[in-house]
């Protein structure tokens, strides 16, 4: 299996399972990703999701063995059926969406990273925007994400130089959340994914839609915006249980509706 798939206490776990080409995407492995992801969305279940890797690396990007097949996808079709959709996908799931990078991140697999809501990265972990390397440029949304998580100029050298970050310089500059020991990234995630599993994910997806649409709003906009999604808050489940509770004196229990 190109990925592995496991929902424990609220949290779909997704990992990517080619750990002999350090995960590396194929058209199989895009598709499954897309298809888990599709998953998580439908599953009222499922209140949060990981993406790790297996083995070594988080992801090395696009399988460049497939990139050249004369008998594979074109370079087109890869980004435009392979990658766009799966960041898509995870920009628009109105769930948390978490990374956790064990290992090199390089082209697609650093982007899809940066694409997800929070990423925590191991101290062995780093981040290559490799495309320069053969040509290429950033795809998968890093053109996008980067020099709004770190600004322009680094994004620029880190694109064209493909210099390698480290976890610790990744969270120095803005480009991850935190970054921790290898021996605790799995039991780190673990337990704030299923933390977050357990908060009001109605409200949480709102507020991921509106800083979705932050990236392009101006002020009046994005006001206007705030102001239709905290209506909608306030006509869900979780935001009468949570006020009931705070009256109440006691912990709330939020169904994420």
């Amino acid at each position: 299996m190109v990925i592995l798939k496991e929902i424990k206490n609220n949290v779909m776990w997704i990992r990517f399972n080619r750990p002999q080409v350090f995960n590396s995407f194929n058209q199989e492995m895009a598709f499954a990703v897309q298809g888990a992801l599709d998953e998580a969305a439908s599953d009222k279940t499922v209140r949060a999701i990981v993406l790790t890797g297996e083995g070594k690396a988080f992801c090395a990007g696009q399988d460049l063995a497939e990139a050249t097949d004369p008998n594979g996808p074109e370079l087109q079709s890869i980004v435009a059926k392979h990658y766009n959709p799966i960041i898509e996908k995870i920009r628009n799931i109105e769930k948390p969406v978490v990374a956790a990078v064990n290992g090199v991140a390089a082209g697609a697999g650093a982007n899809i990273a940066l694409a997800c809501d929070i990423v925590f990265a191991g101290h062995a972990a780093s981040f290559i925007q490799a495309f320069s390397k053969i040509g290429l440029i950033p795809d998968s949304g890093g053109t996008f994400f980067l020099p709004r998580l770190i600004g322009f100029q680094k994004a620029m050298a880190l694109m064209m130089t493909a210099d390698k970050v480290s976890a610790q310089e990744a969270e120095e500059m803005n480009m991850i959340y935190k970054a921790v020991s290898d021996e605790v990234l799995a039991e780190t995630v673990s337990v704030f994914a299923e933390q977050l599993a357990q908060m009001p994910t109605k409200g949480l997806g709102l507020t991921k839609r509106a800083m979705n649409a932050s990236m392009t709003n101006n002020l009046s906009e994005q006001l206007k915006l705030e102001e239709q999604v905290q209506t909608e808050a306030g006509n869900s489940y979780d935001f009468n249980e949570g006020t009931t509770a705070f009256l109440e004196k006691r912990k709330p229990v939020f169904k994420g509706e």
